[in-house]
């Protein structure tokens, strides 16, 4: 059954706590990578419908202070799946202490696996983009996987067919 990132959309909503913050009252990074990751998670089994594990943090953006007092926003979806694996991309979004403001605060894409009771990974099903955001980021997936595969030596630089077409003159 092909799926759509929409099915696995996961938001969850909190306040960020006194305890929660650095000595400059913001919010620890690592507290917001354990938000994301539970609402990849919760991502990852919506769509698999499986157990699943984290796989890899491959990518994270810290573009804004989240201060205490704030009220943060983590939106995750399934951005690509493979054979076992899928791509969480995740949007962090702050409201404004004082006006309301929603700006977005910081993006992360971490990778998931399924898995059986006994650990073994198991197939997860396709994904279908439907909006412009989702066709570009499940486009950049590949590039982002085949990355990955090469800086792992996983994967010869010369079979990457997507990483070889951004740098291929015509």
């Amino acid at each position: 059954m092909i799926k759509t990132p929409k099915d696995s959309l996961t938001v969850m909503t909190d306040l960020v706590l006194p305890s929660e913050t650095n000595p400059l009252n913001n919010l620890f990074g690592g507290e917001l990578l354990a938000r994301m990751d539970r609402a990849a998670s919760i991502t990852a089994r919506r769509h698999s419908n499986q157990l699943v594990v984290t796989a890899s943090v491959n990518h994270v953006s810290f573009g804004r202070i989240v201060p205490l007092g704030s009220i943060v926003t983590v939106e995750a979806k399934v951005s690509r799946t493979f054979k076992t694996s899928m791509e969480i991309y995740i949007d962090v979004w702050v409201n404004d202490r004082l006006d309301g403001k929603r700006e977005k605060a910081n993006e992360g894409i971490y990778t998931f696996v399924a898995v059986d009771s006994t650990g073994k990974p198991v197939e997860v099903p396709p994904i279908e983009p439907e909006t412009q955001e989702e066709k570009e980021r499940f486009a950049g997936a590949l590039r982002r996987k085949q990355l990955s595969l090469i800086l792992a030596k996983k994967m010869k630089p010369e079979d990457a067919t997507e990483l070889k077409a951004l740098f291929q003159s015509k």
